[in-house]
């Protein structure tokens, strides 16, 4: 039996026919972390205790009250809280912190009796696209240990091609889980804002954030997406899903030809491009080419927006309540001096580069005198591409672009933040507008003697994941 083909489907069909153990399965994947993690630096912590939460599920099938994920191992970014585990955020403020409450994702996760393997790294409070802002150090591509990994997720979405878990979970605030896993070949949904409940995910960009998976296959992908959603009474912004099916008489793709005509997009993307929109016109899509006149601002409002959001969130992290603390003056009585020097010590050598950056420049665009030209005009104009989705979305059941503009760059290329933040220009909108979005490994890109892997987005409208599933399983003949 060939382990490494294994999805969560037919790992399903095994365990439930008693040809595969949970124990088994779990060792396979505890095996492999062993052999592969040291090169690829994915896993910060793997549980002490995952052979007995396979013995635990293991139990529950016995009874034949298995799940669906019953017995699956699942790798779980660093920050999505599991009570009584170390959860960082990949940051040296919360190295040592332990989560007092599960993660509604969580909670749901263990009544189906899926097994965590352990917490992923990621890019600190997952301000990132590479993975390389992790306070421990960078996750590399398992295609070439010379590349990123992607980011924010560049743990989970590695732990899954790897095949160092079955599956994982990612948050998405900009892109945070699909442009790793196209720069990794495997599939990331950021589902619909609201429809996966963010209690017990630490907060990056609060309107813009949301966890999502990484998977094998669509149905994979599908399953956990299932699992995970639904209505909850500890976020007041989540909502109950309702859907629609894509209608077989109307299968419409819109393609923004517009944007493909951007600087910084690489000749390999574009060729892969476009045979993707060919595979998908031989598979009986209408191509419709769509105008999306503002959608060029998204970076520049997503880069205001998130900031200021982040500049909020950031602000629990003060060295009093919990975390590190680094005390001011220790000529001082009691070696505390004032609270700002505890303040500004803690915060300092707690946080990395890129959140100080981002602190900084959120706090600039709310202060006095810049809150009205940068950021309230920020969300007028993405009340603006909101519309011209919404108008969009009544021509075509889905809009096509590639994921990234480029392949996986190499570790530290990207020196220069607005070079890096300029990665994420197909990404960004679906977390403006709110809408769910799916990278679909479509191809590869060989560079330098390596193949890298390469993604599609399909982005739908709100509620409407089921398009996205019926498209991709047609599009990976699945």
């Amino acid at each position: 039996m060939n382990l490494s083909e294994l999805t969560i489907k037919k790992a399903r069909e095994l365990l439930d026919s008693k040809q595969l153990s949970a124990i088994d399965l779990a060792k396979y994947y505890l095996k492999n972390i062993e052999e592969k993690n040291k090169d690829l630096n994915v896993y910060l912590e793997v549980f002490s205790d995952v052979i007995k939460q396979a013995e635990d599920a293991q139990k529950i099938i016995n009874k034949g009250e298995a799940k669906e994920l019953t017995g699956i191992p699942l790798a779980i970014k660093d920050n999505i809280l599991i009570k009584g585990r170390k959860v960082s955020a990949a940051s040296k403020i919360l190295e040592n912190y332990t989560a007092t409450y599960d993660a509604t994702v969580i909670k749901k996760l263990k009544e189906e009796g899926a097994v965590f393997l352990g917490r992923t790294n990621m890019d600190e409070f997952a301000m990132g696209g590479s993975t390389e802002n992790s306070a421990f150090g960078v996750t590399k591509n398992p295609y070439d240990l010379e590349r990123v990994a992607g980011g924010s997720s560049g743990g989970s979405a590695v732990a899954v091609a790897a095949d160092i878990a079955m599956a994982s979970l990612g948050s998405d605030t900009g892109g945070s889980v699909r442009e790793p896993a196209s720069f990794c070949g495997v599939l990331g949904l950021k589902p619909t804002y609201g429809s996966v409940s963010r209690y017990g995910l630490m907060a990056m960009g609060s309107s813009l954030d949301v966890i999502g998976p990484i998977a094998k296959t669509i149905s994979d992908t599908e399953i956990i997406f299932n699992a995970i959603k639904g209505v909850d009474k500890m976020d007041s912004t989540s909502i109950e899903m309702e859907s629609r099916i894509l209608n077989p008489e109307s299968r419409t793709i819109g393609v923004p030809y517009h944007l493909m005509n951007q600087e910084g997009i690489s000749l390999d993307v574009k060729k892969n491009f476009e045979e993707s929109v060919e595979k998908l016109k031989n598979l009986g899509f209408e191509i419709i080419n769509i105008s999306l006149p503002n959608i060029d601002k998204s970076l520049a409002v997503y880069y205001i927006i998130m900031p200021a959001e982040v500049s909020s969130n950031m602000a629990r992290y003060d060295g009093v309540k919990y975390g590190l603390r680094e005390d001011g003056d220790p000529s001082t009585p009691l070696g505390a001096g004032n609270l700002l020097d505890v303040y500004k010590k803690t915060r300092g050598k707690g946080f990395g580069k890129e959140v100080r950056r981002r602190i900084i420049l959120g706090t600039y665009v709310l202060s006095t005198g810049y809150y009205d030209a940068y950021y309230g005009k920020a969300l007028q104009v993405r009340r603006i591409i909101k519309d011209e989705f919404a108008q969009a979305f009544k021509k075509v059941d889905a809009i096509l672009t590639p994921t990234t503009p480029s392949p996986a760059f190499k570790i530290g290329e990207k020196s220069d933040p607005l070079e890096m933040y300029l990665a994420d220009i197909f990404t960004v909108t679906a977390n403006i507008v709110g809408c769910p979005a799916i990278s679909l490994p479509s191809g590869f890109a060989e560079i330098d003697g390596k193949k890298l892997p390469l993604g599609i987005q399909l982005t739908v409208p709100h509620m409407d994941e089921d398009i996205l599933f019926n498209i991709g399983k047609k599009f990976l003949n699945e």
